[in-house]
Protein backbone atom coordinates (compact mmCIF):
# COMPACT_ATOMS: atom_id res chain seq x y z
CA UNK A 1 0.00 0.00 0.00
CA UNK A 2 1.23 3.56 -0.93
CA UNK A 3 2.75 5.76 2.13
CA UNK A 4 1.61 8.52 -0.04
CA UNK A 5 -1.15 11.08 1.11
CA UNK A 6 -2.72 14.38 -0.22
CA UNK A 7 -4.97 16.99 1.98
CA UNK A 8 -6.24 19.10 0.05
CA UNK A 9 -8.08 22.35 1.86
CA UNK A 10 -10.79 25.16 -0.13
CA UNK A 11 -11.77 28.30 1.66
CA UNK A 12 -12.46 32.14 2.02
CA UNK A 13 -9.82 34.02 4.58
CA UNK A 14 -10.66 37.84 5.44
CA UNK A 15 -7.36 39.03 4.23
CA UNK A 16 -5.67 40.21 0.61
CA UNK A 17 -3.73 38.03 -1.35
CA UNK A 18 -0.69 39.85 0.22
CA UNK A 19 -2.08 39.36 3.43
CA UNK A 20 -2.66 35.47 3.00
CA UNK A 21 1.15 35.51 1.10
CA UNK A 22 2.53 37.14 4.05
CA UNK A 23 0.76 34.44 6.51
CA UNK A 24 1.87 31.59 5.12
CA UNK A 25 5.38 32.59 3.65
CA UNK A 26 6.92 34.85 6.81
CA UNK A 27 4.57 34.60 9.86
CA UNK A 28 3.80 30.64 10.43
CA UNK A 29 4.55 31.16 14.11
CA UNK A 30 1.59 33.48 14.26
CA UNK A 31 -1.28 30.83 13.46
CA UNK A 32 1.09 27.15 12.67
CA UNK A 33 4.20 27.17 14.13
CA UNK A 34 7.83 28.81 13.45
CA UNK A 35 9.61 27.42 10.20
CA UNK A 36 13.18 28.05 11.06
CA UNK A 37 14.76 24.44 10.72
CA UNK A 38 11.73 23.60 8.47
CA UNK A 39 12.58 25.19 4.78
CA UNK A 40 12.30 23.52 1.86
CA UNK A 41 12.88 24.65 -1.74
CA UNK A 42 10.59 27.19 -3.13
CA UNK A 43 9.67 25.22 -6.97
CA UNK A 44 7.30 27.84 -7.39
CA UNK A 45 6.79 31.47 -6.36
CA UNK A 46 4.67 33.84 -7.77
CA UNK A 47 3.69 36.56 -5.21
CA UNK A 48 0.62 37.06 -3.94
CA UNK A 49 -0.99 34.18 -5.95
CA UNK A 50 0.81 30.52 -6.22
CA UNK A 51 3.40 29.00 -4.56
CA UNK A 52 5.25 25.54 -4.32
CA UNK A 53 7.53 24.47 -1.47
CA UNK A 54 8.89 21.21 -1.62
CA UNK A 55 10.99 19.19 1.44
CA UNK A 56 12.73 16.03 0.43
CA UNK A 57 14.53 13.42 3.12
CA UNK A 58 15.89 9.97 3.47
CA UNK A 59 14.73 7.15 1.04
CA UNK A 60 11.49 7.95 -0.64
CA UNK A 61 10.47 10.68 2.17
CA UNK A 62 8.86 14.07 0.43
CA UNK A 63 6.43 17.05 2.03
CA UNK A 64 4.96 19.41 -0.86
CA UNK A 65 2.91 22.55 0.28
CA UNK A 66 1.27 24.31 -2.58
CA UNK A 67 -0.87 27.37 -2.27
CA UNK A 68 -3.14 28.88 -4.77
CA UNK A 69 -4.74 32.71 -3.90
CA UNK A 70 -6.79 34.48 -5.51
CA UNK A 71 -8.39 37.69 -4.69
CA UNK A 72 -12.19 38.33 -3.56
CA UNK A 73 -14.12 41.29 -3.10
CA UNK A 74 -14.23 43.24 -0.12
CA UNK A 75 -10.13 42.50 0.85
CA UNK A 76 -11.02 39.06 0.71
CA UNK A 77 -9.16 35.81 -0.95
CA UNK A 78 -9.61 32.60 -1.58
CA UNK A 79 -7.24 30.00 -0.94
CA UNK A 80 -6.70 26.23 -2.47
CA UNK A 81 -4.19 25.00 0.02
CA UNK A 82 -2.46 21.21 -0.84
CA UNK A 83 -0.42 18.97 1.03
CA UNK A 84 1.35 15.73 0.16
CA UNK A 85 3.81 14.08 0.98
CA UNK A 86 4.41 10.57 2.51
CA UNK A 87 3.89 8.64 5.95
CA UNK A 88 6.52 8.11 7.94
CA UNK A 89 3.81 5.43 10.58
CA UNK A 90 0.71 4.24 10.22
CA UNK A 91 -1.29 5.20 7.32
CA UNK A 92 -5.15 5.35 8.29
CA UNK A 93 -4.66 7.32 11.01
CA UNK A 94 -1.91 9.61 10.16
CA UNK A 95 -4.33 10.29 7.35
CA UNK A 96 -7.23 11.20 9.56
CA UNK A 97 -5.19 13.08 12.00
CA UNK A 98 -3.33 15.55 8.99
CA UNK A 99 -6.70 16.22 7.43
CA UNK A 100 -8.08 17.09 10.76
CA UNK A 101 -5.08 19.65 11.95
CA UNK A 102 -5.34 20.62 8.35
CA UNK A 103 -8.60 21.88 8.85
CA UNK A 104 -7.79 23.57 12.69
CA UNK A 105 -4.95 25.04 11.24
CA UNK A 106 -6.67 26.94 8.64
CA UNK A 107 -9.05 27.77 11.19
CA UNK A 108 -6.63 29.65 12.97
CA UNK A 109 -5.01 31.83 9.94
CA UNK A 110 -8.27 33.01 9.43
CA UNK A 111 -8.59 34.09 13.25
CA UNK A 112 -4.72 35.39 12.83
CA UNK A 113 -6.00 37.24 9.99
CA UNK A 114 -9.15 38.92 11.27
CA UNK A 115 -7.76 40.12 14.16
CA UNK A 116 -4.02 40.36 14.70
CA UNK A 117 -2.55 40.22 10.76
CA UNK A 118 0.79 42.25 11.08
CA UNK A 119 1.87 41.99 14.73
CA UNK A 120 4.31 40.17 15.81
CA UNK A 121 3.84 36.72 17.82
CA UNK A 122 5.84 35.04 20.54
CA UNK A 123 5.06 31.34 19.80
CA UNK A 124 5.16 28.70 22.32
CA UNK A 125 4.59 24.58 22.22
CA UNK A 126 3.61 22.58 25.43
CA UNK A 127 3.15 18.87 25.36
CA UNK A 128 1.66 17.26 28.05
CA UNK A 129 2.81 14.63 30.41
CA UNK A 130 2.72 10.96 29.34
CA UNK A 131 -1.13 10.62 31.13
CA UNK A 132 -3.01 12.92 29.29
CA UNK A 133 -2.46 10.59 25.97
CA UNK A 134 -4.81 8.65 27.88
CA UNK A 135 -8.67 8.27 25.97
CA UNK A 136 -10.16 10.14 28.06
CA UNK A 137 -7.75 13.34 28.34
CA UNK A 138 -9.16 16.01 25.87
CA UNK A 139 -12.32 15.95 27.92
CA UNK A 140 -10.22 16.68 31.38
CA UNK A 141 -8.82 19.85 29.22
CA UNK A 142 -12.33 20.65 28.13
CA UNK A 143 -13.62 20.39 32.23
CA UNK A 144 -11.00 22.87 32.60
CA UNK A 145 -11.57 25.48 30.35
CA UNK A 146 -15.29 25.71 31.32
CA UNK A 147 -16.25 23.83 27.62
CA UNK A 148 -19.25 21.56 27.89
CA UNK A 149 -21.34 19.50 25.39
CA UNK A 150 -23.41 22.98 25.05
CA UNK A 151 -20.72 25.37 24.54
CA UNK A 152 -20.01 26.47 20.43
CA UNK A 153 -17.84 29.08 18.77
CA UNK A 154 -19.01 32.51 19.99
CA UNK A 155 -19.57 31.37 23.12
CA UNK A 156 -16.98 32.95 26.18
CA UNK A 157 -15.48 31.19 28.65
CA UNK A 158 -14.19 32.76 31.93
CA UNK A 159 -11.97 30.44 33.36
CA UNK A 160 -8.37 31.92 33.88
CA UNK A 161 -5.43 31.11 31.68
CA UNK A 162 -1.95 31.07 32.35
CA UNK A 163 -0.47 34.89 31.24
CA UNK A 164 -4.16 36.20 31.37
CA UNK A 165 -4.29 39.44 33.52
CA UNK A 166 -8.44 38.33 33.93
CA UNK A 167 -10.80 35.21 33.93
CA UNK A 168 -12.08 34.86 30.30
CA UNK A 169 -11.80 34.02 27.04
CA UNK A 170 -13.42 34.05 23.52
CA UNK A 171 -14.43 30.30 22.35
CA UNK A 172 -13.96 30.62 18.32
CA UNK A 173 -13.37 26.46 17.84
CA UNK A 174 -14.41 23.46 19.58
CA UNK A 175 -14.26 20.45 18.17
CA UNK A 176 -14.01 16.65 19.54
CA UNK A 177 -9.98 16.70 18.73
CA UNK A 178 -9.22 21.00 18.80
CA UNK A 179 -10.17 24.32 21.17
CA UNK A 180 -9.31 27.87 20.32
CA UNK A 181 -9.54 30.31 22.22
CA UNK A 182 -9.22 33.63 21.31
CA UNK A 183 -8.19 37.25 24.31
CA UNK A 184 -7.45 40.27 23.21
CA UNK A 185 -3.47 39.42 23.05
CA UNK A 186 -3.33 36.06 22.18
CA UNK A 187 -4.94 32.65 20.09
CA UNK A 188 -4.42 29.48 22.53
CA UNK A 189 -4.86 25.98 20.54
CA UNK A 190 -5.28 22.80 22.40
CA UNK A 191 -5.02 19.30 20.23
CA UNK A 192 -6.29 16.08 21.35
CA UNK A 193 -3.36 14.66 19.64
CA UNK A 194 -4.37 11.91 22.49
CA UNK A 195 -7.25 10.17 19.78
CA UNK A 196 -3.96 9.84 17.40
CA UNK A 197 -1.70 8.04 19.46
CA UNK A 198 0.05 10.75 21.24
CA UNK A 199 -0.57 13.43 23.89
CA UNK A 200 -2.66 16.28 24.17
CA UNK A 201 -0.79 19.43 22.86
CA UNK A 202 -1.48 23.39 23.26
CA UNK A 203 0.26 26.16 21.18
CA UNK A 204 0.36 29.73 22.10
CA UNK A 205 0.45 32.66 19.62
CA UNK A 206 0.72 35.49 21.81
CA UNK A 207 0.35 39.08 20.19
CA UNK A 208 1.75 41.21 23.11
CA UNK A 209 5.51 40.66 24.11
CA UNK A 210 5.33 38.21 26.17
CA UNK A 211 7.89 36.31 26.81
CA UNK A 212 8.31 32.44 25.86
CA UNK A 213 10.01 30.56 28.57
CA UNK A 214 7.25 32.45 30.52
CA UNK A 215 4.16 31.04 28.75
CA UNK A 216 5.52 27.54 28.34
CA UNK A 217 6.29 27.36 31.82
CA UNK A 218 3.20 28.46 33.02
CA UNK A 219 1.42 26.65 30.58
CA UNK A 220 3.28 22.95 31.37
CA UNK A 221 2.43 23.63 35.02
CA UNK A 222 -1.06 24.10 34.45
CA UNK A 223 -1.85 20.95 31.96
CA UNK A 224 0.69 18.97 34.61
CA UNK A 225 -1.52 19.81 37.44
CA UNK A 226 -4.45 18.07 35.76
CA UNK A 227 -2.90 14.88 35.45
CA UNK A 228 -1.23 14.33 38.63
Amino acid sequence: MSRQFEVVFEGEFPGTPDQVWDAITAHTEAWLFPSEGMEGTDMVSERPNHRVNRMDGPDDWFNVLEQVIEERPNGRSFMRWMHTGVFLGEQNEQNTAVKLHTDFYMHTLAEYLEHFAGRPAVFADIQGPDASADQDAFEVVRAALGIDSGTVAGDSTYVALPGEPAPGAYVDHTSEHFIGLRTNNALYRFFGRNAFGGVVGITVHHFGGADQTLIEHEWHEWIGALFT
